[in-house]
């Protein structure tokens, strides 16, 4: 609601959306816009680092003034609506593009980033191939497969200043997507990722752990709330009540205890390229 003073993920998004907005119109100057506006600097600051949320009319001021009309005005009022729920669920097609939106600001903005994935690589760390694979045979529209990949393999290139640890199953290094070839490939990359990413495999040998309940991300800005990120094949979840991102940072910390070192995931990673290659 207007004025809610507790920072929730939708709140977050509908800020990064404006300031994101603002930029892209040229207004680089927050306080020479707020004016233009009739606001407080300090207002408009808080809106868009969702310490607080605006009113759908504030909003619809603020896209009128840069401009903004049709399907991207739409996207971003509708971020207004429901933002003082304790999670942020997509369910919808129009809902879900909001959500990949703003999992992708989240991202950009992120200092520090926790993935576990025990059946797939990351999605930041898939080669267009493997990223391509998946999709087609998971009945991705066949006209919008190459620009799905190209959003895809984008995300990393603007995490190249983010910390990221990735806890990746031994299921993610053996399943062959797209084939021999593509998953030899797939590997190679792996080895060769950036120093900013911390690859650890769960191995096969474990007792249970968090990471068998389902993959999830921790994203930690470098200022602001930390958000959790949930998907399935056909809804997404973000959580940043207190209570969840601890439990999550948690289970963290519980596969990394089982997970193996870096050096030894890379020799496994090594292993399973020459298996690939007999």
């Amino acid at each position: 609601m207007a004025g809610n003073r507790t920072v929730t993920s939708k709140g977050l998004a509908l800020g990064a959306a404006l300031r994101e907005a603002r930029v892209s119109a040229g207004h680089l100057n927050l306080s020479r816009f707020a004016e233009r506006l009739g606001r407080s600097p300090a207002t408009l600051s808080r809106w868009e680092t969702g310490q607080r949320v605006p009113r759908p009319e504030d909003v619809a001021q603020i896209l009128g003034v840069l401009g903004i009309t049709g399907e991207p005005f739409e996207d971003i009022l509708a971020l207004t609506h429901d933002t003082g729920s304790s999670s942020w669920l997509a369910v919808s097609l129009p809902e879900q593009r909001r959500h990949l939106e703003a999992l992708l600001r989240f991202e950009r903005d992120a200092r520090r980033i926790t993935m576990v994935t025990p059946l797939l690589v990351p999605g930041w760390l898939q080669t267009p191939d493997y990223a391509r694979a998946i999709m087609t045979a998971g009945g991705a529209p066949q006209d919008e497969i190459e620009s799905r990949v190209r959003t895809r393999v984008g995300r990393r290139e603007v995490l190249r200043q983010t910390e990221l640890t990735a806890f990746v199953g031994h299921a993610a290094l053996v399943q062959q997507i797209g084939g021999r070839d593509v998953m030899r490939k797939q590997l190679e990359f792996l080895l060769n990722r950036g120093k900013n990413v911390d690859l650890r495999v769960i191995p096969f040998a474990t007792d249970w752990h968090p990471a068998l309940e389902g993959p999830w991300s921790v994203i930690e800005p470098a200022q602001g709330t930390t958000v959790v990120y949930l998907e399935n094949r056909r809804s997404g979840l973000f959580l940043h009540e207190e209570a969840d991102i601890a439990a999550y940072r948690e289970a963290a910390e519980s596969v990394r205890d089982v997970a193996l070192s870096t050096d030894e995931s890379m020799r496994l990673i090594t292993d399973e390229i020459h298996n690939l290659e007999r």
